[in-house]
This record gives C-alpha cells, structure tokens and sequence, in this order.
C-alpha cells in the first residue's frame, strides 16, 4: 500500500489534500532551508506569499513581528529570504517571511499538518511527518520556480530535497515518490556540485549569494522539523 506520494507545488497539493495525513513542502532555494536556519537560532516563522509588500507588513503589525526584506534590496545586516541573512536572528524573535514559493505552499494545506523540509534537516522531518501520519499518507511537495509567464518550472533542488526526505522516510512510494527518492540516491556525492550547478543554483551565486546555495546544501545538520502551527513555522 502506498504511503508516501509526490506532487508538485500548489497543484501537487490540491490533488493530494483529500487523501494525505500530512504535508512536507520542500523548497531548498531558499525558503525551507531559511526556515530551518532561523528556528534552529530560536525564531518562529511567519510565511506569507510575496506579492503584496503593504499587506505583508500589516501582518507583520497584526503580529508585532518584524518584516523580513526581499533579499534583492535588503541592506547589510537586515533580514531576508536569505538564509545567510539569518544566522544571527536572536531568539524569540518572530518574523514574516515574505516568499513566492514555498510560503504560498505551507498556507496551501488547509487543515493538514504542514512541516517544512530541505536537506539540512530531511531525517528530522521524516521522522515528524511518520508520527504525525500513523498510518495515512505522507505527501512531500517539491515548490519549483516559476517561468516569467508564472507557470512551474520544476527545480532539481527541490526534486532532490523531496527525495532525500522520502528516503529518510522509509515507506512504500508512488512512482512519483520512488522517482524522487532515486534521484536523491543516485546524485550521491555530486548532491552539492548538482545544486550550484543547477539554474537556480547558478542564479543565486551569480546574484551574490553562494552562502545561501552552501547553506542549502549542507546535509543532516540540524534535528529542526518546523511545524505550521497557527500560521507559523516553530521549532519540532
């Protein structure tokens, strides 16, 4: 019996809402893994979706959170997308992250458990979303990018994030899941090389941020599983 299936981005979750237990939304460059950095420092997450500035910081207001800048116009020392950006986040501090991707994905879940997962933290995860499903059907969701027209464009990154969660997870996989799982297993070694070669990969760099894409590829790191409670991402 299949327990473990792979969609992707927001279509990915709508077909699989009414037969999972629980969501894992994997969106390695950057948001999962800024995710992961900050609560690892003891800050709680807020994800919004990026388009709307002004509403953004009226939540971050409602919250009495600050607002994470998009990391493209944040200064040095502000917080951003970037999980560089968060490595002195100071404890308690909570925070709106705004993001295109995989925000919009974690508020997608409805009444779903949500965990966000990348490859820092893939075993963490795997193991929160086994016990948060018993025996339902644990749905890991690669974000992707978007084409300028706003269509997917499926990312390697998160195509070999979902896999190394699935197969930290253990359980029978749809063929979609299996595909995923595989290619985390055959890139092996060249995991790393794979991702900063890859278009996103080489576009953060060429921006400026190859900390960010060192981040994002460092495996087994961390024992966070960031949580969705409330409309925000805590430590798990």
């Amino acid at each position: 019996m299949i327990s473990a299936a792979c969609e992707w981005g927001l279509a990915g979750i709508a077909a699989l809402r009414d037969r999972v237990s629980v969501f894992v939304i994997v969106d390695v460059l950057s948001f999962s893994t800024a995710v992961d950095v900050a609560l690892a420092r003891g800050a709680v997450i807020y994800p919004v979706p990026d388009e709307d500035t002004a509403e953004a910081g009226r939540t971050a207001s409602r919250l009495g959170a600050m607002l994470a800048q998009k990391r493209r116009v944040a200064a040095p020392g502000q917080f951003s997308l970037s999980p560089a950006s968060l490595l002195g986040v100071p404890p308690g501090l909570k925070l709106v992250l705004p993001s295109p991707n995989g925000a919009r994905l974690s508020l997608a879940g409805g009444d779903r458990p949500v965990l966000a997962g990348c490859l820092r933290n893939a075993a963490a995860v795997a193991r929160a979303a086994r016990d948060l499903a018993g025996t339902g059907m644990v749905a890991v969701i690669p974000a992707g990018e978007r084409w300028p027209g706003g269509s997917l464009r499926p990312a390697i990154e998160d195509l070999l994030g979902a896999g190394a969660i699935l197969h930290h997870l253990d359980r029978p996989c749809s063929p979609e899941a299996q595909i995923a799982r595989d290619a985390y297993r055959s890139a092996g070694t060249e995991l790393a090389a794979l991702i900063r070669g890859s278009v996103s990969g080489r576009e953060l760099i060429e921006r400026g941020f190859p900390r960010d894409v060192e981040l994002a590829t460092a495996e087994e790191v961390s024992g966070q599983a960031p949580l969705l409670i409330e409309g925000a991402y805590r430590a798990g």
